[in-house]
């Protein structure tokens, strides 16, 4: 069986800097025509000037030949400046601002304290300069269990802010449970959308725990339990154009997953399409694939999509065990396993 769909875009992306940068790029390169790329490197990308910069350094560490377009972002502080979002705009390489809650994930210490009281005036412009707010949906509140922190970010924050700001285009990043599902779908189509991972789909959070603790299948927001699983599932199968494919591939070393106190992230660029494909097949919706990977996400940014295509085949391969590299070595979801679809550019 084979499958020919329009290229996909990742719509939420982690490339790191660095040497990191250069190994892990190609994997994302290979498949995907654009990527909203994340700005939570050292030091975080919070000026226009910065996105640019990141950006020509993403494009140096392409493979030679690739035709892969990054689309910046900025991460949003509490000093954020309404000019820098007119900066963002008028550069032409910034297309959304990331929330994070400050210490909600990898390197958000520089995050919003107080979205209300800091940062309204920087949203205003938003709205003004048609910027999405690209949201890491939960709170930072330790009294909160890690597991309903995305939905009390809904309820205190999330809704709220769209009830104050109704035109702010919002993005809500890797969503992991039915209330958010519940949340995209109840909000106006065109203004609110969600990004969801691979993991998130295919994963719930046994895999975290089953034979041992499990590094590599820990990311934040952290995996739930099977009901959400599923309602993620039903809602990005049923053809609903609020849903389009956001990997968070975040790749760390192994020995900085394999530790006392491991990094968050899971690498899923190399298994992404693999992933999807698996997915949307054995809810025996596969028609709907194309739109879910490569249509919904540029119509909701109002960009063109792809023209070229990728191929899709049913030819098992096995995911390496690992990724070594001059510095280390770096495992990606699915480890060791066999995976069914296997992506191929014409």
């Amino acid at each position: 069986m084979e499958l020919t769909i329009t290229r996909p875009d990742d719509w939420h992306l982690h490339l790191r800097d660095g040497d990191l940068l250069k190994c892990v790029i190609p994997h994302s390169a290979r498949h995907f025509g654009r990527a909203i790329v994340m700005p939570n490197v050292k030091p975080p990308i919070t000026t226009t000037a910065a996105a640019v910069a990141y950006r020509e350094s993403i494009l140096t560490a392409l493979p030679a030949g690739s035709d892969f377009t990054p689309l910046m972002t900025l991460y949003l502080t509490d000093t954020t400046s309404p000019n820098e979002i007119k900066l963002a705009r008028k550069s032409g390489a910034v297309y959304g601002v990331k929330l994070y809650p400050a210490g909600a994930t990898t390197n958000s210490q520089n995050g919003v304290t107080d979205i209300f009281g800091k940062c309204l005036p920087v949203l205003e412009q938003m709205v003004e300069q048609n910027i999405p707010l690209l949201v890491h949906g939960e709170v930072t509140d330790p009294d909160v269990d890690i597991f309903d922190r995305e939905k009390v970010f809904i309820d205190t924050i999330l809704q709220p802010l769209i009830q104050r700001l109704p035109l702010l285009k919002v993005v809500m990043e890797h969503i992991t449970t039915a209330d958010a599902v519940k949340f995209v779908e109840s909000c106006k189509e065109g203004f609110v959308a969600a990004t969801v991972t691979p993991q998130h789909l295919l994963l719930n959070r046994n895999s975290i725990f089953q034979g041992g603790l499990q590094p590599h299948n820990y990311c934040l927001p952290v995996l739930k339990r099977e009901i959400h699983r599923q309602a993620i599932v039903s809602a990005v199968t049923s053809g609903s154009k609020r849903f389009f494919l956001g990997t968070d591939s975040a790749p760390h070393e192994r020995r900085n997953k394999e530790c006392p106190c491991g990094c968050a992230g899971i690498f899923n660029a190399p298994v992404a399409l693999s992933a999807y494909a698996k997915v949307f097949e054995e809810a025996g919706a596969l028609d709907k694939l194309e739109a879910f990977t490569s249509f919904n996400g540029p119509d909701f940014y109002g960009l063109p999509r792809n023209t070229s295509k990728i191929k899709l085949s049913k030819n098992p391969w096995k995911v390496p065990d690992s990724y070594s590299f001059s510095f280390g070595e770096i495992v990606p979801m699915y480890a060791g396993k066999t995976l069914e679809w296997k992506p191929s550019v014409d």
